[in-house]
């Protein structure tokens, strides 16, 4: 399996940095946005990664405009929002592409390593039923997608968009990893 530690990213305050800095750390990867009808998982995340960030988890957001044009804000502007509406705590980067001929390295390592997301529900319907064509496996079917890495930097496990970070699959997933 390929390793996310050594692909270059910047931060949303535009440093260049890796994950490599995470190496120990079990991971959980959400492309975000702030115009999203699931956009107020950014609360869920924010009380995940408050409870569990002792235990050795980082939830890291990557904004991304893919989907609708649900993310048209600069960096400056997605940094302000996610404070003042969520209180957002967690690692924030810098907007990225996560889908198409133009997705960021990152996420085509992730989508390689997981082509398949747990808990395909209802969401896939709703994007059909508002007459759109939602992306098809291995591509991100849409924003809040979540990606969870291993200590050791290892895609272990990928959710599908309407899974919640409060999700029983989510939370026993992050548990057993951190358990390792």
């Amino acid at each position: 399996m390929a390793s996310v530690y050594n692909i270059p990213l910047k931060s949303i305050q535009g440093e260049e940095i890796s994950l490599n800095q995470y190496e120990g750390k079990v991971l959980l990867l959400v492309n975000v946005a702030s115009k999203c009808g699931l956009t107020p998982q950014y609360e869920g995340l924010e009380k995940l990664y408050t409870e569990k960030k002792s235990a050795g988890l980082e939830i890291l957001g990557f904004p991304a405009n893919n989907f609708l044009e649900q993310e048209p804000g600069s960096d400056e502007e997605i940094q302000d929002f996610c404070s003042v509406n969520y209180k957002v705590d967690f690692p924030l980067f810098s907007k990225i592409s996560v889908a198409g001929t133009d997705k960021h390295p990152l996420y085509q390592t992730l989508t390689q390593a997981i082509p398949e997301r747990i808990g395909e529900g209802p969401w896939w319907k709703d994007l059909v039923d508002y007459g759109l064509t939602p992306n098809e496996p291995p591509e991100v079917l849409w924003n809040f997608e979540k990606f969870l890495v291993s200590k050791t930097g290892e895609v272990v496990a990928r959710f599908a968009p309407d899974i919640t970070a409060d999700d029983a699959r989510i939370v026993d997933a992050i548990n057993a990893e951190l358990a390792k």
